[in-house]
């Protein structure tokens, strides 16, 4: 199966669980088998070559674009943070990918609730990321985090930023409470507030298109993720 048709699979699964169908999660078809495939995807080492790839890619553009600005500019990069500069897997796997609003995090035994899991600021770094972001840095271009987490995660996010390696970014900026609309609206929002502040986005890389939709950013970098999906 295709890492597209994963992605289908698994966003049909949260779409089910969101829209509470009449139809049990688990009547869908293959599910067993698709879940399967996703840890396997992982653990093969595919998936961190995908991400590696894309990186690169971006990584090559943004030292080729910086070289080419006139001197006084403000280029900037723009990345998301959840799957794309930290990796949340050991929490999708014991929670056998279903998303899980509230509770405490138990990660031997499961289940493991996404904002507990966030406070805990433990997840890993994404390696090709943290190089391109480091990149970014030496070419003189600024680097702002821009999450759907909320503000009241903004300590543990930080902390858990820097636990990492990633150091000396321009801004972080995290979802206001109480704030409505959909994630592709509010990313585009807040990328347009960063231009207003004199700075070009010369590229803006997520793992979901909803991080990439809107315009602001010279260019755009798609990141692999067929574990969840978010409109």
């Amino acid at each position: 199966m295709s890492v597209r048709a994963l992605i289908l699979a698994l966003s049909l699964t949260v779409l089910a669980g969101c829209a509470h169908q009449a139809a049990p999660v688990a009547d869908l078809p293959n599910l067993g088998v698709v879940k399967t495939q996703l840890v396997a995807y992982h653990d093969s080492g595919a998936y961190d070559r995908d991400l590696a790839r894309v990186a690169g890619e971006a990584g090559a553009w943004i030292t080729a674009r910086a070289a080419t600005l006139p001197a006084g500019s403000h280029p900037a990069l723009v990345l998301d943070i959840d799957e794309t500069s930290l990796s949340n897997w050991p929490q999708l796997k014991i929670n056998d990918f279903g998303y899980i609003k509230a509770g405490g995090c138990d990660l031997d035994r499961g289940p493991c609730a996404a904002p507990a899991w966030e406070m805990m600021g433990r997840a890993a770094v994404i390696a090709p990321t943290l190089e391109l972001y480091r990149q970014a840095r030496a070419a003189g271009v600024a680097v702002f985090f821009i999450t759907g987490r909320p503000e009241g995660e903004r300590e543990a996010t930080a902390r858990n930023l820097v636990a990492a390696g990633y150091e000396g970014w321009a801004g972080l900026v995290l979802r206001a409470p109480g704030a409505h609309g959909s994630a592709a609206d509010y990313k585009t929002g807040e990328r347009a507030r960063i231009e207003t502040q004199g700075y070009t986005i010369i590229a803006n890389m997520g793992d979901q298109d909803s991080d990439l939709a809107g315009g602001h950013a010279e260019r755009t970098f798609k990141l692999a993720n067929p574990y969840y999906f978010i409109p």
